[in-house]
């Protein structure tokens, strides 16, 4: 008897997954399979808006959760940050992958964005079409196409290319997106109410998703009953919530011609 009771013990530890991740049907553990693009408004327009610190606080706290998994967030399997905007139309720019963020502190991501898009580096040309293309190219490139894909955008989301009428928001083309993957969002953060209208009903697409949020609603993510200051960021259920339900919102699709 006691043999026997030895015996199943073993087994049961044999069936216990050697990691923290959940195992698939077969046995074999599940990896992530986001792709993660975050772009960084370095216009005039937006640097000036008064949301540049608040905007890259909570960009540091987003990516250390995303990346270490923290209140059931998805972990990304690929992340790429770069700046939206330059001082010619359809600049390309410098995307910094994962590993720039991993292993560091909350602390550290702050320093390390705002060493990449510094608060004196204010360009003129806000121009969405360029990061857009660049996001298809990398997606192609990495061999990514058919995977979800989040692209985030900290920006007030007003258009500036020069040739292409100023606030021509029907000129913003998501088009290069649509055949990558039947799962792709774009999260537009720190924006306004009108603006954040005009991407809606105004920005053409048919598959891509589009979610936008006012700066007035990302700002108070500070909020100690949201994010506690004497907590560690690893026990910060309440701001993870928030984020589900701000940021990182399941929106549907919705078509525009």
């Amino acid at each position: 008897m006691k043999f026997a009771r030895r015996f199943l013990a073993g087994i049961l530890l044999l069936a216990i997954p050697a990691c923290g991740c959940e195992p698939l049907n077969g046995g074999e553990v599940e990896q992530p399979r986001l792709s993660m693009f975050v772009g960084f408004d370095i216009s005039g327009s937006f640097m000036k808006s008064g949301y540049y610190d608040d905007a890259i606080d909570f960009l540091a706290r987003y990516l250390y959760a995303h990346l270490n998994g923290l209140g059931g967030l998805e972990v990304p399997n690929v992340l790429f940050v770069g700046s939206i905007g330059g001082v010619n139309a359809d600049e390309a720019k410098t995307f910094y992958p994962k590993q720039t963020f991993e292993n560091r502190s909350v602390e550290e991501i702050a320093q390390k964005l705002r060493e990449i898009f510094p608060p004196t580096k204010q360009n003129r040309i806000t121009d969405f079409n360029a990061f857009v293309d660049q996001v298809a190219a990398m997606v192609k490139m990495k061999k990514l196409v058919l995977r979800p894909i989040s692209i985030v955008l900290i920006s007030d989301g007003i258009p500036d290319v020069p040739g292409e009428g100023g606030m021509a928001f029907s000129g913003i083309h998501l088009q290069p997106l649509e055949s990558l993957a039947r799962n792709i969002t774009v999260r537009l953060l720190y924006t306004s109410a009108e603006v954040g209208k005009d991407w809606q009903t105004k920005v053409r697409r048919s598959r891509v998703k589009v979610w936008t949020q006012d700066a007035a609603v990302m700002v108070s993510w500070k909020d100690p009953k949201i994010y506690n200051q004497s907590k560690s960021v690893q026990d910060q259920a309440t701001f993870y919530d928030w984020i589900k339900d701000n940021v990182d919102y399941g929106v549907s699709a919705r078509r525009v011609d």
